[in-house]
């Protein structure tokens, strides 16, 4: 299982370390493998993972769907209807793709006047891709950043994470997902260039004792895995190479997002366009009727499930412990413990944030209640703490 989803991979990619030969200086000379020097010690500034750094600790419920978000258009009364819910762990990810693709829902009706429902990622994203159609767009929401699931998620660019099992995924889902997230990326990737969106680049370290020359073969049962951000080129460190306490640190280029700066963000850019947002609750479809404008577009997230009867969602319990941030710690890291994670666990990641040091590791199925999990706060904690205390400050 991925470190954050239901979504089987197939192993770290496979990076060679081939070096050729020497020069010959007579005719019958071999050729010989020169031995692969070992590098300068990777530098990176250690993170001060302890108890009494901890500053915050907050709980978010992702909204989880086994069969993947939904994306459709349906009519209510005589308005249209546009679902845009449901994906889990991956809101933050994919919210550009999806919000495009229920704009051109939209575009087929001959209104442009747009009701979005919600206002985490998702709405938010949507109603900037319906303002850059020429859609007049008013934001109907129960709650707004920083009060939203959205702004309690990690969040780097990870558009798999608890999105959908593999035995109910189908090739019209997988087309929708696979669109959604080249859209998503490529649009992630200009905010990136932004001096106030809170997106940009940073290294991740995938921490592991596994050699990563080897790789899962696949599985003729399983469908191929799902594109999930890592296609950036990937850097090896073995042995004695790196600062970390496992064989080996991965790196590779990762899209992170600043929820606290990047929602802020997105409310201004919508109501600087001319959009409204609004804080208006809604019990049932008939509410949402007495609306003016002529489209809905549902982004309720978890919401949906008593809104429109969608009981396929459920939560998947997601919580954070936050420690006061670290100026010279830029990067994120997944995994280090030379143990699994306990079942119903995921494995445990680190971020680093403007706003503090991310510490996270837990997807929960089916939890409902807002309260930490005690048990793992310190599994989380105490695992991080292990990581970075046993690494080495080589700096200079």
């Amino acid at each position: 299982m991925n470190r954050r989803s239901f979504i089987s991979t197939s192993g770290v990619a496979a990076v060679g370390f081939g070096l050729s030969g020497c020069a010959t200086t007579t005719s019958n000379a071999k050729t010989a493998m020169a031995p692969r020097r070992p590098r300068p010690m990777l530098q990176v500034a250690p993170v001060r993972a302890s108890w009494d750094r901890i500053i915050r600790t907050t709980v978010g419920l992702r909204p989880h769907r086994d069969s993947g978000f939904v994306l459709k258009a349906d009519r209510l009364d005589d308005k249209l209807l546009v679902h845009n819910y449901g994906h889990g762990g991956a809101g933050m990810s994919l919210a550009w793709g999806t919000g495009l693709m229920a704009t051109e829902f939209a575009l087929e009706h001959q209104a442009r006047r747009v009701a979005v429902i919600g206002c985490g990622s998702v709405g938010l994203t949507c109603a900037r891709q319906l303002q850059r159609r020429g859609f007049d767009v008013t934001i109907y929401a129960a709650a707004v950043p920083p009060n939203v699931t959205s702004n309690m998620s990690l969040a780097g660019f990870t558009p798999s994470s608890g999105l959908v099992v593999n035995d109910q995924r189908t090739a019209a889902w997988d087309a929708q997902y696979h669109r959604a997230y080249d859209i998503a990326y490529r649009q992630l990737q200009l905010l990136c260039g932004h001096p106030l969106s809170g997106v940009s680049w940073l290294d991740n370290f995938a921490l592991t004792d596994r050699d990563p020359a080897t790789s899962v073969p696949p599985s003729p049962d399983r469908p191929a895995p799902l594109p999930d951000g890592a296609d950036t080129e990937r850097e090896i460190f073995g042995p004695g190479e790196h600062p970390f306490d496992t064989k080996y640190a991965i790196r590779s280029a990762q899209i992170r997002i600043e929820p606290n700066i990047y929602l802020d963000w997105l409310m201004r850019d919508v109501v600087l366009f001319g959009g409204r947002i609004l804080v208006r609750k809604f019990d049932t479809p008939r509410d949402l009727a007495s609306l003016s404008e002529p489209i809905v577009i549902n982004c309720t997230g978890l919401g949906a499930r008593d809104l429109f009867g969608d009981k396929e969602l459920l939560p998947l319990k997601g919580q954070l412990v936050v420690m006061v941030p670290q100026e010279e710690v830029r990067y994120h890291t997944n995994g280090g413990t030379h143990q699994p994670p306990p079942p119903g666990s995921l494995g445990i990641h680190m971020m680093s944030r403007r706003d503090g040091i991310i510490l996270g590791g837990t997807s929960q199925r089916d939890v409902w209640t807002m309260e930490p999990d005690e048990a793992e706060r310190k599994r989380v904690v105490d695992a991080h703490i292990a990581v970075f205390s046993a690494m080495k400050d080589v700096r200079v």
